[in-house]
């Protein structure tokens, strides 16, 4: 069988129980996602739901909770240097990778100890 995945519907996350204000924080605060509501039928789980683009991230509330550190979402950004130094003003740590040709590649790790993986391709 042969296939192509053509894009990403939405990237799952999770977080312990009422971490929603330090999501909103990291995602909306320092990354600049927008939060989308959540239908009315998933409210009651919480967590909380961003938007980038045409993409989702949901951060889904865990319990027991264990941060998702091996699969982690790729995001795709432009001008990784500016996002370095954006990060650097807000004292946010990040690894740099640079294990695959032809991308700049760096792994931050959100308040709960998801890690994520940013890249910009050259």
């Amino acid at each position: 069988m042969s296939f192509a995945i053509k894009k990403i519907d939405h990237v799952q996350l999770a977080g312990p129980k009422g971490c929603e204000d330090a999501a909103r924080g990291f995602f909306s605060g320092i990354l600049g996602l927008t939060e989308v509501e959540k239908p009315e039928e998933l409210k009651k789980r919480g967590g909380v739901w961003f938007e980038f683009g045409t993409f989702q991230l949901h951060i889904g509330i865990e319990d027991p909770f264990s941060p998702a550190r091996k699969a982690h979402p790729a995001l795709i950004v432009e001008n990784i240097e500016g996002l370095k130094n954006h990060l650097k003003e807000h004292e946010i740590a990040f690894t740099e990778d640079d294990n695959l040709p032809g991308a700049s590649r760096i792994h931050v790790f959100d308040p709960f100890g998801n890690r994520l993986e940013f890249l910009e391709w050259e």
